[in-house]
């Protein structure tokens, strides 16, 4: 570990973890989880030989998720539990590719294999292939898409597979955000929810009809081939060619081979990838470059990637999302086995007779004092929305905790879901909702904040960025939230708060004007 990483970074977490507020001792009034078993899991990981994490979406769907990753990623290296067979940092994807999404450069920050898009020499590389200019700042992620949709700015959208209209926090802020384009484009299997919304929709192809690849949570490069025709009669990237080419880019594919072509001469980390390879040997995980021909099994292996690994202060800082009189109960939500996702396939299919709506999980006392039985109808409130579910009383629910899952729209749980989010990620907060749970339907009752306004989010998540990098004592906390607004943050984001708060209409912690003032904007 002195070898692989950076001793400086290593000793300022060795002294962070050492800090009496940050023992198991005192976590346990944060987590519920007594410090005795903390201890006896960290000495069984840190002493038991090969120790692998792999954790899902209930790390991840909260304000602190990213930290928590990071504090994982601590662990990891700290005990050696990384570069070898047997051990590592492993995500549970939600879908089969987000994987080879991201490698693809999917994030608004970054093209083709992780590089951001203020570098001049990739820009260009990119810019010459596909022949059109290719902006340096960071796109719109999609909440900020919806609030700059709201506010005017927006005005178009292609969604490929995705039904943001059910599956996205705040449902009616994301209807109304699409209610107010100029421009809804629906690429998918099925009209779902989403595509009530849409002035265009694309039929899609299922994995039965797909030719292309697969990129899984191992970094492994599979060949996906098609059974059968597409059924609508094109690819989905030949739609995608095609309406690429109306609207002016010169691309010209004849088989999806030539994308991955492409792909190879453009992203280092898939140079050696081809469809005539992965046919001679089954599967490739990238890196494969002329180093590694065949793949790359394990990465960090002797050193990392990077150089030396980084150790990163993780301080636990509270979500604002807290339970009160008026909504004391935390909502969770999540799926079931025999549901996919929004159910926009799955519900089609025998699988209703295991799960045939959403329901409403509630531990008996909760259930009680509200005067709740299995099987009731019961309204589900929180400050910004209001849904209807049955109920089913559960002792494996803890007390003051609710669950249920989203797969049918007729519950519409996230209707009640918020707007907060990972600090980083802005992956939405889905796992901490507070609401209350009344007895029959009475939704024509319950009193629900007004919408946040576009510079409101700005605010809300420049202040969460900001808190974040004063909670580690050893960073420059200013420099490090003006460091972060610049690198992922769209440039009119940082124009519209760097006005308002040179105009004196929001509150905005010190740390972000500070932080505000040393970027370079104009206003």
């Amino acid at each position: 570990m002195h070898e692989r990483c950076d001793p400086a970074e290593f000793s300022n977490w060795a002294q962070f973890v050492s800090q009496p507020e940050n023992s198991p001792e005192e976590m346990e009034a944060h987590t519920g989880v007594p410090a005795a078993e903390v201890r006896a899991a960290a000495r069984l990981y840190a002493t038991g030989g090969n120790g692998a994490i792999y954790y899902g979406l209930g790390v991840t769907e909260h304000s602190q998720g990213s930290t928590m990753v990071m504090g994982m990623a601590n662990l990891a290296m700290a005990t050696g539990n990384l570069g070898r067979d047997g051990v590592g940092v492993n995500p549970l994807r939600g879908q089969n590719n987000v994987q080879g999404s991201c490698d693809m450069g999917s994030f608004p920050h970054e093209l083709p294999g992780y590089r951001h898009v203020s570098d001049i020499a990739v820009r260009t590389q990119f810019e010459q292939a596909w022949g059109h200019s290719i902006q340096s700042e960071p796109g719109l992620r999609i909440p900020n898409m919806f609030d700059s949709a709201i506010d005017g700015h927006f005005k178009g959208v292609f969604i490929q597979g995705e039904d943001i209209a059910q599956s996205d926090p705040n449902t009616v802020h994301v209807t109304s955000a699409l209610e107010a384009m100029e421009l809804v484009i629906v690429q998918d299997l099925f009209l779902n929810e989403t595509a009530k919304f849409a002035h265009v929709f694309f039929p899609g192809t299922s994995f039965l009809e797909k030719d292309g690849t697969f990129t899984n949570a191992e970094r492994r490069i599979n060949r996906v081939r098609p059974a059968m025709r597409p059924r609508n009669g094109k690819h989905e990237w030949q739609v995608v060619t095609e309406l690429a080419a109306a609207l002016g880019a010169p691309f010209s594919y004849e088989h999806p081979s030539e994308i991955m072509d492409e792909i190879a001469r453009l992203t280092p980390t898939f140079a050696g990838v081809s469809f005539a390879k992965l046919d001679e040997v089954g599967s490739l995980q990238w890196p494969c470059n002329e180093a590694k021909p065949l793949g790359t099994p394990i990465m960090h292996e002797g050193k990392f990637v990077r150089g030396l690994g980084r150790f990163s202060v993780t301080p636990y800082v509270a979500t604002e999302e807290k339970s009160t009189r008026r909504f004391p109960l935390l909502l969770t939500t999540g799926r079931i086995l025999s549901q996919y996702n929004v159910g926009a396939q799955t519900r089609r299919t025998e699988n209703v007779r295991w799960h045939g709506e959403d329901l409403l999980e509630i531990h008996p006392a909760d259930a009680e004092e509200r005067g709740i039985r299995t099987g009731d109808e019961v309204t589900l409130a929180s400050r910004i929305g209001v849904t209807t579910l049955h109920a089913q009383v559960t002792d494996r629910m803890a007390q003051g905790v609710v669950y249920t899952t989203f797969h049918y729209p007729v519950s519409g749980a996230n209707v009640v879901t918020t707007e907060n989010s990972d600090w980083a990620t802005n992956c939405p907060e889905y796992k901490v909702t507070a609401v209350q749970v009344s007895p029959g339907h009475s939704v024509a009752h319950v009193e629900m904040d007004h919408p946040e306004h576009r510079l409101g989010a700005l605010v809300r998540m420049a202040n969460q960025i900001g808190r974040q990098m004063q909670a580690d004592p050893n960073a420059d906390a200013v420099a490090a939230t003006a460091t972060h607004l610049g690198k992922f943050w769209e440039i009119d984001m940082r124009t519209d708060l760097a006005r308002a708060i040179q105009g004196g209409t929001v509150t905005v912690d010190d740390v972000v004007i500070e932080a505000v003032d040393r970027l370079v904007v104009v206003v």
